[in-house]
């Protein structure tokens, strides 16, 4: 029976919409005040305890070393006693999401350490990162060596990694700026919403909204998360994502396809029909980094659907996208599918789509020349080799782990024409 008030199992409600007590398990790490500063100034200061909060002042300089090696060790002990104290409090701790940014110096340095922290600390427990890459316009020079040291962390300590890229989500921002302002399918905006600016006018384009970026991505781990928190009758724990999407351990790396985009408050957009929306989430229009899987192979693809959806809607999609997807041989059903029963606030329902596949080699390979180009004449090498415990061989490592990375993609497209192997199915005595 709803009730105007809800309180939680630690004593937190949330009253006629205001949240009073209720705390995120969440640790927000950064090395400049900044950005913190303006969460605890913000309609969500009441979410985030004030406790769970480590900062610095001075930054890591758009530096990884400064990041991992200098602030890593400074503040492995207190993020320890952050992380140990939100663990003590699940009562069934499933996994950790880290969420960071790849170009600079303390999400790239000092998140991937946190990474190895986690296994140190947590062995048992899974570890998903959400890592937002770098553009080829982005504003940070030393961007492609922050990257590409973090992805040899990544490549080693996480156990799924769902890259984002910052053009794609622009490019989402900027599809509704455009039908906000055509009028295309009744779309309206609020006022003062994370899609327009304090004036309440749409965001010019060539400026970045950063919040209704970020809430792109917060929609797709409120997705992601659904199972965990709603009743439904396929529900699917954060493990099995892991164990049925990633089938080996290098090749862990997730593109995220979102269908509707739109799931922030602020934007109305009108339900999709839910056979349009399997085709979206298979469109390139739809995902968060850009990529191209069904052009390339797929080794496994997850589907998680929230709101009223049958399983027979499920197989009946599945069965009429098959023909258009290509997957490896050896694994041609290879699909996860879940079914959560409450829709996201404002949506009859909606789609999120996991897929393993080659299509994020052309981003690993951008990086990697992106990296070159810099490595080759060794600009800006000596701020990173003027750090405690930072060597040149670094740099080598972490691109040779890119490469090998790089290569098992190319082994798996390799495969692309074989035919299917049609193994005989195992005959059981009686």
């Amino acid at each position: 029976m709803p009730r105007s008030t809800r309180v939680v199992g630690d004593g937190g409600s949330i009253s006629k919409g205001k949240i009073c007590s209720l705390k995120a398990r969440a640790v927000l790490i950064d090395m400049e005040e900044g950005v913190v500063n303006e969460i605890l100034q913000g309609p969500l200061r009441d979410v985030f305890d004030s406790k769970q909060l480590i900062t610095d002042i001075s930054g890591s300089g758009n530096n990884w070393a400064v990041g991992h090696k200098v602030f890593g060790s400074l503040y492995q002990e207190q993020i320890l006693e952050k992380l140990r104290k939100s663990a003590e409090h699940c009562d069934c701790l499933q996994c950790f999401f880290i969420i960071h940014s790849m170009g600079g110096g303390t999400g790239s340095g000092l998140g991937t350490f946190l990474l190895k922290l986690l296994e140190d600390e947590f062995p048992e427990v899974y570890r998903f990162v959400t890592s937002v890459y770098p553009s080829g316009e982005d504003d940070v020079i030393t961007s492609p060596y922050n990257s590409i040291l973090a992805m040899k962390e990544l490549n080693e300590h996480a156990d799924c990694v769902l890259p984002i890229d910052n053009q794609s989500l622009f490019d989402i921002i900027s599809k509704i700026d455009l039908m906000v302002n055509s009028g295309k399918l009744g779309t309206t905006i609020k006022p003062k919403s994370l899609v327009t600016s304090s004036a309440g006018a749409v965001k010019k384009r060539h400026q970045k909204p950063f919040d209704a970026m970020n809430n792109i991505v917060a929609n797709l781990l409120l997705n992601l998360t659904s199972s965990a928190r709603f009743e439904g009758s396929l529900n699917m724990d954060l493990n099995e994502i892991s164990m049925n999407l990633v089938p080996f351990p290098q090749l862990h790396y997730l593109v995220s396809s979102l269908t509707p985009l739109y799931t922030l408050a602020d934007v109305n957009i009108p339900t999709r029909r839910l056979d349009q929306m399997f085709s979206d989430a298979f469109s390139k229009d739809h995902q968060l980094i850009r990529a191209d899987p069904k052009h390339s192979l797929y080794l496994a693809c997850a589907l998680m659907l929230r709101g009223n959806v049958q399983v027979s809607d499920l197989r009946r999609n599945i069965e009429r996208l098959k023909p258009s997807l290509q997957f490896v041989s050896w694994n041609q059903e290879g699909w996860k599918t879940s079914l959560c029963s409450v829709p996201p606030v404002g949506h009859s329902h909606s789609l999120l789509a996991l897929a393993n596949n080659t299509c994020v080699k052309p981003t690993f390979m951008e990086l990697k020349e992106r990296f070159m180009r810099l490595y080759k004449k060794k600009a800006h090498l000596h701020h990173y080799l003027q750090i405690e415990g930072m060597e040149e061989s670094s740099f080598m490592e972490a691109v040779s782990s890119l490469s090998g990375l790089i290569e098992e993609y190319n082994q798996l497209d390799a495969t692309k024409s074989m035919p299917v192997e049609d193994f005989p199915r195992l005959s059981i005595a009686v």
